[in-house]
């Protein structure tokens, strides 16, 4: 059985998985909450990345039961990717069409956040201009693309290193 097809195949579940709960979850926001919201944004990453696991399992058990850390990486790491992009695909849709008022709303949050912990009216406003920069960079696409792939990559990268080491197998089953 060919690496592709198990890439393909586990790489889209974890991608549907991905922008299902993005789309579940960021619309909601203003009711979720900012603080609370990046607790669920990273446990719905965790949970999207799960396919990695069975991916690298499935192809093992295709491999007639052998499977070395380097071929189970790489798996991972292609599975990881295109779920990534599936995550990055949902997101631009997100930020430019669902959501366009999403970073309005979160520098809001932040602003309150930096005034409510008792910094100085300089301080906030020093925050107010950071985010203000910020979000001229963050509102091109490509900029948008790349920090919104350095979200979920890392996590993805720890779940191909956890999952190659504890699925390699020298042998096949019953050797």
């Amino acid at each position: 059985m060919h690496m592709k097809k198990f890439v393909l195949t586990f790489g889209a579940i974890s991608g549907a998985v991905s922008s299902v709960l993005m789309l579940a979850t960021v619309p909601f926001m203003h009711r979720i909450g900012f603080d609370k919201g990046l607790i669920v944004g990273y446990t719905a990453i965790v949970a999207s990345f799960l396919p990695i696991f069975f991916g690298i399992r499935a192809f093992r058990e295709q491999s007639g039961g052998t499977l070395t850390f380097g071929r189970g990486f790489t798996v991972g790491l292609l599975i990881t990717l295109i779920s990534c992009a599936c995550y990055v695909v949902t997101w631009e849709f997100v930020y430019f069409k669902l959501k366009p008022n999403f970073w309005a709303e979160y520098t809001v949050y932040a602003v309150e956040q930096k005034r409510a912990s008792g910094a100085s009216e300089q301080e906030v406003e020093k925050t107010r201009q950071e985010l203000t920069a910020f979000k001229a960079e963050y509102d091109k696409p490509l900029v948008n693309a790349a920090y919104t792939f350095l979200e979920p990559f890392p996590v993805g990268l720890l779940v191909t290193l956890v999952s190659a080491a504890a699925l390699r197998r020298r042998t096949g089953p019953g050797r």
